[in-house]
């Protein structure tokens, strides 16, 4: 066709271009589509998980820990200068510097503090889907070991708790999944993010330390030339790579030298780690105690089952997929038997960042055939009674699993926890059973009468109280809570001379700090709040006294 003496020629580049394009849309179209049901699956283990830990976020009590680290939280909010406050006890304050936008939003800081927990547990949720797709590139088994963790009991207990052991087990996940990336695929952008993940970890907790130690393991991925030289090539870009994680982690571990207390964390560390000797003098004490804690662990609120399918995982994976299997075992068993040689003392959040991956090997049981036989042959009656055996496995741990989680939603103290969960969460002077409450009676009383001044005397000097109170009493500054020491036979005399002050003067204590009859110290009893049963039938009670003139008569 001509037009004005120019001859129209049909432009046959763009529908080249259209056409390249196909086989890419194409390939796109088909990716989507192969991952759609996975995708929208996974989602939904999300949406249970996410369920499971935001249902009664707050009803457990505050535990002592918690306490302390959101009351840091909302010192380091209102004075900028104290941003570094933790290390004054030794501890990292990555976690509490996660809180504190928290508290600006969320007038519960509770629920602040455990929300925090609660997301960096759904990112370990995620993680696990991705490490799990990442070392065996099977979908079904990814959202079984997802799947598990969503609904296990012992994810489900530390990722609903304002402790950073969540966040230690997020940190640590992510920067295994960008190790493997790195090694896999030679690339930068991986290498650094793991240094990132590794570094937020060390900002997180001390036993972030493994997972430094741990990370050369994972050039076993590499798939190694068979040239000598070539060998030496590619370890050198390895090991440049992994220079950059490794400065990146350090960079972030040295912001803590800002703060005054640095040196405390070593000193902290001390009081819970026996030095490397312990290992010549006394090996098996209390390595062995603490193993059967650690099974104890496991057992209660893995819960059982969970055991059975972290061996059969392990002997199929040893039989097919050796690498993975070894560095699953590394990184999950590793630092329990360190944990269990050189604490000093052992509760189950030591050993809960290692929990991913004895996940990962419990779905190598579920979801690839443990019996296929060689050359195509038919499955033997035997292989598949095992097959249906370990489904109904899983069904028993579903069943398990939720029945537990009910029981942690709606009625804590009728779970059968391990002793030291139970003593320290529920029974003793660590549980904050009626912390709420008190403070709750106290704002009442503050409304009531605002001009007058309120003091709150408490057992401690720091933790489950006087912190507890504190961090529900924050925003009223008019309202002062002090602590006043332990074994109580009278009132303190900062409690008195604040009554004859005429302020509104108030007692909090557990009944196992008072050493005497309240009576006899003319203490009016506002409220009692008993905790759960021990196991002697006895159980601890808090007390919520007021000062009264008879008081002042008496003391």
């Amino acid at each position: 066709m001509i037009q004005k003496g120019c001859i129209d020629i049909p432009n046959t580049s763009k529908k080249i271009m259209k056409k390249k394009d196909e086989p890419h849309r194409n390939n796109l179209r088909n990716y989507l589509e192969n991952w759609r049901n996975t995708f929208f699956i996974l989602v939904g283990i999300i949406f249970i998980g996410f369920f499971l830990r935001i249902f009664r976020l707050t009803f457990l009590p505050v535990f002592g820990d918690e306490a302390i680290y959101i009351r840091w939280a909302q010192v380091m909010r209102a004075e900028p200068t104290l941003r570094f406050l933790p290390l004054s006890d030794g501890k990292q304050p990555l976690f509490m510097w996660m809180v504190i936008p928290f508290l600006k939003i969320i007038s519960n800081p509770l629920f602040a503090g455990r929300l925090v927990s609660l997301l960096t547990g759904l990112g370990t949720l995620t993680g696990t889907f991705i490490l799990t797709y990442l070392l065996f590139e099977n979908k079904k088994q990814a959202l079984i070991s997802s799947f598990l963790y969503a609904i296990s009991p012992f994810s489900l207990f530390f990722d609903r708790l304002a402790l950073v052991d969540s966040m230690l087990s997020f940190f640590g996940i992510w920067a295994l999944i960008f190790a493997i990336i790195t090694v896999k695929k030679i690339r930068l952008d991986s290498a650094m993010l793991a240094g990132f993940s590794l570094g937020g970890a060390l900002l997180t907790k001390s036993p972030a330390i493994f997972f430094t130690a741990l990370m050369p393991s994972i050039l076993v991925f590499h798939n190694w030339p068979k040239r000598w030289k070539e060998r030496f090539n590619r370890l050198s870009i390895l090991i440049f790579l992994f220079t950059f994680t490794y400065l990146i982690a350090l960079g972030m571990y040295n912001i803590l030298k800002l703060g005054p207390n640095f040196h405390m964390i070593a000193l902290r560390n001390k009081d819970y780690v026996y030095p490397l000797s312990h290992l010549f003098k006394t090996p098996f004490d209390p390595f062995i105690p603490f193993l059967d804690r650690t099974l104890e662990y496991f057992w209660l609120l893995g819960p059982a089952v969970l055991v059975l399918l972290i061996l059969i995982g392990i002997f199929n994976g040893f039989r097919k997929r050796k690498k993975e299997t070894f560095i699953l075992l590394a990184w999950g068993f590793i630092p329990i038997l360190a944990v269990a040689e050189f604490s000093k003392t052992m509760t189950a959040r030591y050993v809960f960042f290692t929990i991913p991956y004895l996940f990962v090997l419990a779905s190598l049981s579920l979801s690839v055939n443990l019996f296929h036989l060689p050359g195509g042959r038919s499955e033997s009656g035997m292989d598949l009674q095992l097959r249906v055996l370990l489904k109904l496995a899983l069904v028993i741990f579903v069943i398990h699993s939720l029945f537990l989680d009910i029981q942690l939603l709606i009625r804590p103290e009728a779970v059968n926890l391990p002793r030291s969960e139970r003593s320290g969460y529920l029974e003793e002077w660590t549980s904050g059973t009626g912390i709420k409450e008190v403070a709750d009676l106290i704002r009442d009383e503050y409304a009531r009468e605002p001009e007058k001044k309120i003091v709150v005397g408490t057992e401690g000097y720091f933790g489950t109280l006087p912190d507890g109170l504190q961090i529900y009493l924050n925003d009223l500054p008019e309202i002062t809570v002090i602590g006043t020491g332990l074994d109580f036979k009278k009132i303190p005399k900062s409690l008195i001379e604040s009554k004859r002050l005429g302020n509104k003067t108030y007692f909090v204590v557990n009944s196992s700090r008072l050493r005497t009859d309240s009576e006899k110290l003319g203490l009016k009893t506002v409220s009692v709040y008993p905790k759960a049963i021990r196991p002697d039938g006895e159980r601890e009670t808090l007390y919520f006294f007021e000062i009264v003139d008879k008081s002042l008569e008496l003391n």
